[in-house]
């Protein structure tokens, strides 16, 4: 059963909708997980509850997200009193407010404070998108929330409690390769390869991640595969990734896009799952059936 995710974030391509589908195609005995590109942690947060690894390593690119999760890890009460105090002048100013405090500069604002404005305007911005512009800047305009929800105490907490003795790092992707040990479990979530006229949020980081870092992931891919990890992809459901992994096992799960302008636009759609390592038939339709 799964347990609740109690992550913080909204975040483009979150896999807590997922989370039942990927069960079957997890890996049943791995030493230590590893994530590069932890997101909103929806799939960290259920391996750590239901699967307990040796050791867990989440990482990102973007700085402001590892430092949220480490301000969470060890300095919770504080950042929700900061949250506190940026949800009683967001409900007296409102968009002034908004405005302000998206126009500081993080880099100019101490780690403490870094953290409460990132989740601030992740509650309160339009979709919960984060999106930045050539120049690293927010530019993610106000959503239209009678209420949002700020400041959420005890499932920060929880994730606090989470995070006790999980490693968080600020890296790049192939870095991986430096970390990664025959037996563990590494799951990338890249942003994912734009479907044909379709728009994609490639770009909450200030590089974009575009068909060259999805040909260098794919090699990353393979020399974790001759190591002797355990190595899970997720990716868009189109001909240029199909052929990329083409020799690896690939499962499809459908998936429902969360973050778009018109909320009738949120269908459906298939997303790949590519492993490294078989997956028993019989685990998927007994899941399934479940």
């Amino acid at each position: 059963m799964c347990k609740q995710i109690p992550k913080f974030v909204k975040w483009a391509g979150g896999k807590g909708q997922l989370l039942e589908q990927f069960e079957p195609l997890f890996p049943k005995k791995f030493k230590r997980y590893i994530e590069p590109f932890v997101g909103s942690g929806a799939v960290f947060f259920h391996i750590i509850q239901n699967y307990k690894p040796k050791e867990i390593i989440l990482s990102d690119i973007n700085e402001e997200l590892i430092n949220a999760y480490q301000i969470i890890k060890t300095d919770v009460e504080r950042l929700i009193v900061e949250l506190k105090q940026h949800r009683e002048y967001h409900i007296a100013e409102g968009k002034k407010y908004y405005l302000t405090i998206r126009a500081t500069n993080p880099k100019d604002l101490p780690s403490l404070e870094m953290a409460a404005r990132f989740i601030y305007l992740n509650k309160t911005c339009f979709n919960g998108l984060y999106r930045v512009n050539m120049k690293g800047g927010f530019n993610v305009p106000m959503g239209s929330y009678k209420n949002p929800d700020i400041v959420q105490e005890e499932k920060l907490r929880i994730v606090s409690e989470l995070l006790k003795n999980v490693k968080i790092k600020v890296m790049s992707f192939e870095k991986v390769l430096n970390l990664a040990k025959k037996d563990d479990f590494i799951y990338f979530d890249p942003p994912y390869q734009p479907l044909k006229n379709k728009k994609s949020f490639t770009t909450y980081t200030k590089g974009a991640f575009l068909e060259n870092e999805q040909r260098l992931l794919e090699k990353i891919f393979g020399k974790l595969d001759k190591k002797g990890c355990f190595v899970m992809l997720s990716n868009s459901d189109t001909k240029f990734i199909k052929d990329l992994y083409a020799k690896y096992n690939m499962h499809f799960v459908k998936a429902r896009r969360m973050i778009n302008c018109n909320g009738d636009k949120r269908g459906k759609i298939n997303e790949v799952v590519v492993t490294n390592y078989k997956v028993s038939k019989w685990n998927i339709y007994k899941h399934t059936k479940n």
